[in-house]
């Protein structure tokens, strides 16, 4: 079993989410009732949809950590699940968007800033 896989069979049991396919049309997605909030790629790449300003809140320990990568820009920061570390790091960062999407607001302006990261970030391995 992948890293992505277990990290997805965790979250599929979170009552406030649900799985079904990615709005990009690229692999699984976990979403609430008011959005999509994580998109699994591949056996190593999701990307997880927090608001702007949870990303500017927490923006200098998300670009500490060698998982993560920002695209400016976008409400999506890409995970890279490379050990177990990565993944409870994903869990805790879901539970964040979890939070920062409660009021059930929708992004509204820029659709290009709405969509994932797929095919706008490249993941170097470490």
């Amino acid at each position: 079993m992948t890293l992505a896989q277990r990290a997805m069979e965790q979250l599929e049991v979170w009552p406030d989410l649900s799985s079904g396919p990615a709005s990009c049309g690229a692999g699984r997605a976990l979403r609430t009732v008011h959005s999509e909030i994580v998109h699994f790629h591949s056996d190593h790449d999701v990307d997880l949809h927090l608001t702007e300003r949870a990303i500017e809140r927490f923006r200098a320990d998300l670009q500490e950590s060698t998982a993560i990568r920002l695209v400016a820009g976008s409400r999506w920061v890409t995970v890279h699940l490379d050990c177990d570390t990565d993944v409870d790091l994903l869990m805790s960062l879901v539970s964040m968007a979890l939070k920062a999407h409660q009021t059930g607001s929708s992004p509204v302006g820029d659709p290009a800033r709405s969509e994932c990261n797929f095919h706008r970030v490249t993941v170097v391995p470490r």
